[in-house]
């Protein structure tokens, strides 16, 4: 999962820096809610006031890749830093969810976090492969 997650990460152009910020999950509590309370504040400490924040939620909305690369483009004219959070195991906390500007889904499915990064990884790389004309993504 490193290994994809790196690959495509390696494979943007300059225009599209992707770095990984591990936040540590507080450890296993039986209160849901103080976990992703706890989180959701490590979470928000390191998001900068001008960051555009993504959040991707099951709740969030889909897109196709062509939609994805346009959203991108946007997001990158908006703001200079784009944040995506991915939630702990319990999803993201109610104060992430405010300060998001937008939120996506990948899936209605529930994914591991190491299979979330790979694939937000990769549709990344696809958005930014169509927006720069690349023969990667093929309709």
């Amino acid at each position: 999962m490193r290994a994809g997650y790196a690959e495509y990460a390696k494979r943007l152009s300059r225009g599209v820096r992707l770095s990984l910020v591990e936040i540590p999950a507080p450890r296993h509590h039986s209160d849901h809610a103080k976990i992703k309370a706890q989180e959701a504040e490590k979470i928000l400490a390191r998001i900068g006031a001008d960051d555009w924040v993504v959040a991707l939620d099951e709740h969030g909305q889909h897109a196709t890749s062509v939609q994805l690369a346009q959203r991108l483009k946007s997001w990158q004219m908006q703001r200079p830093g784009i944040v995506m959070v991915v939630g702990g195991a319990d999803g993201l906390g109610d104060s992430v969810l405010a300060r998001a500007n937008e939120c996506i889904s990948l899936s209605k499915l529930t994914l591991p976090h190491y299979l979330v990064r790979v694939m937000l990884a990769e549709a990344l790389y696809r958005a930014d492969s169509i927006n720069g004309g690349h023969p990667y993504h093929r309709t």
